[in-house]
């Protein structure tokens, strides 16, 4: 059975898409864009400090191979591995003699697809990692194609006769397998990484368990109680944290186990003024939407966030030597940037009827469209202030914060992380009916959940990602607009909410 790819090219990339494509690529380590691309932090009064572009661009380009699907070992055709084995490297794109054809639009977005799927870091499959990874693949929450592909890696081979596995393309995080196998590419993702990573914990060391969350958690504050005490944990109970984390959530770099943010939906990408769930940055154009991508792949792991370089050395606070470094051509996340551009959400399968005409009179009249005005896509791209901050007077996006109005969701990834602005955007409701794991950390699973008003209470026990280990029930507050409906109402603009 095929896998079926729910994507379609934009119309206009389509229609230029017969014609020559003379692309102008934006210098993406540029300093004067950099400057103001990030909004301030809530813990320094400062945006993150980055990398110089001579720093940038004396790292090495990463060469782009010929890839190749992975199977659920129980589904893996006979004789499929070892096929691999025998296979030459294939380079499809690097910064020297290889490049996919790019004479026409359609070719940048093909070309940029081969990046989305392109994995940046590598496993080597031998006998006893080949073990260990089917044990994972059995026993995990995986979900799989329709032929048994589990598409949130990829195999590569950069050594003839060497197997690797692919970690860490933007497909691990932004592919979504629906329960009837489909794949909707670019939205959030669902595979079970944190359950993974905690398995990987239990087998470290003490040190190293304890500098992986160094890492990727570290942010400036000076009172920040979980980094602190994840530095004193056992790697058993470190991991009891990522465990703690369901599908279609991530404790992802720059925020933590103890706050993990729901994966975006990437489908619309571009049309969003603001990134991240704090509005970390900024988007004014494919320059800034490449610039986002280079820094989750690795370079926002060497910025400076109040004195704390994540990837410093640990006894000398200095980065590693440029020349250890890896990145993407400007070339290759230009093409990046115009595939997410192209992507378009799948058919929708719920129908227009009575009761979704009725929800749509609900979301009316309870004036929904202040913050998720239709014209604007669901969304009115501005920002809301988290409990426990005020925004400074010169504060530089403070025509787009909405001061007077705050949705009281829990401040703990916008006050305490290195991803924290103190403020949360105003998501699009687009694509709800596909998503799931609603609130920023993805506390309650479905939108039946986000709508039950049994959730503010202490007593709630939370459908999605329920809270550091050991927490059994907490209050999901916040956004409480919508919960004082009747059951009918409240059907009804779920039921118009899954039609968007």
């Amino acid at each position: 059975m095929r896998t079926i790819f729910f994507f379609v090219v934009g119309a206009a990339l389509t229609a230029a898409g017969a014609e020559s494509f003379r692309p102008t690529i934006p210098q993406v380590w540029d300093e004067v864009a950099l400057r103001d691309l990030e909004l301030p932090l809530a813990s320094t009064g400062l945006p993150p400090g980055h990398i110089t572009p001579e720093y940038y661009y004396a790292q090495k380009v990463r060469p782009i191979y010929t890839s190749y699907p992975v199977y659920h070992p129980d589904r893996e055709p006979a004789g499929y591995f070892e096929n691999l084995k025998s296979r030459e490297p294939i380079v499809l794109w690097n910064d020297t003699d290889k490049r996919p054809k790019l004479v026409v639009a359609d070719d940048w977005v093909a070309a940029g697809e081969l990046v989305f799927d392109a994995p940046i870091a590598y496993v080597e499959l031998t006998p006893e990692q080949r073990a260990t990874r089917a044990n994972e693949f059995r026993t995990l929450p995986y979900r799989l194609t329709p032929n048994g592909q589990i598409p949130f890696y990829r195999y590569v081979i950069r050594e003839k006769g060497k197997v690797e596995l692919g970690l860490l393309a933007c497909a691990e995080c932004h592919n979504r397998v629906m329960p009837d196998g489909s794949i909707i590419k670019g939205a959030q993702g669902n595979p079970p990484f944190d359950l993974q990573f905690a398995r990987a914990i239990h087998a470290s060391s003490v040190e190293s368990a304890r500098r992986g969350q160094r890492v990727l958690f570290a942010a400036p504050v000076a009172a920040q109680p979980v980094v602190s005490q994840l530095d004193r944990l056992s790697p058993a109970q470190i991991a009891a944290y990522h465990e703690t984390v369901p599908l279609g959530v991530l404790a992802r770099h720059g925020s933590g186990s103890f706050t993990p943010v729901q994966i975006p939906d990437l489908i619309g990408v571009d049309e969003r003024r603001y990134l991240d769930h704090t509005g970390l940055q900024r988007n004014r154009g494919l320059g800034d939407l490449m610039r986002y991508a280079a820094l989750n792949q690795g370079a926002d792991l060497l910025s400076d966030f109040g004195g704390i370089i994540p990837r410093a050395d640990p006894a000398t606070q200095a980065r590693p030597a440029a020349t250890n470094g890896t990145r993407y051509s400007d070339e290759q996340l230009y093409a990046l940037a115009l595939y997410l551009k192209s992507l378009r959400p799948p058919l929708n399968p719920n129908p227009t009827n009575a009761i979704t005409r009725r929800g749509e009179e609900v979301f009316r009249e309870q004036e929904c469209a202040r913050c998720h005005d239709p014209e604007q896509g669901y969304t009115n791209h501005k920002l809301v202030v988290a409990p426990g901050f005020t925004v400074p007077a010169d504060h530089p996006a403070r025509a787009d914060i909405l001061t007077k109005r705050s949705v009281d969701t829990d401040p703990t990834l916008a006050l305490q992380t290195r991803r924290g602005t103190g403020l949360y955007k105003v998501p699009s409701l687009r694509g709800v009916w596909y998503r799931s794991h609603f609130e920023h950390n993805g506390s309650c699973a479905t939108l039946e959940d986000w709508f039950d008003p049994r959730r503010l209470a202490d007593t709630y026990v939370p459908t999605g990602w329920k809270g550091p280990p050991g927490t059994t029930t907490r209050a999901v507050r916040g956004h409480d607009y919508g919960l004082d409906l009747n059951e009918a109402d409240r059907r009804a603009l779920i039921a118009f909410l899954r039609t968007l």
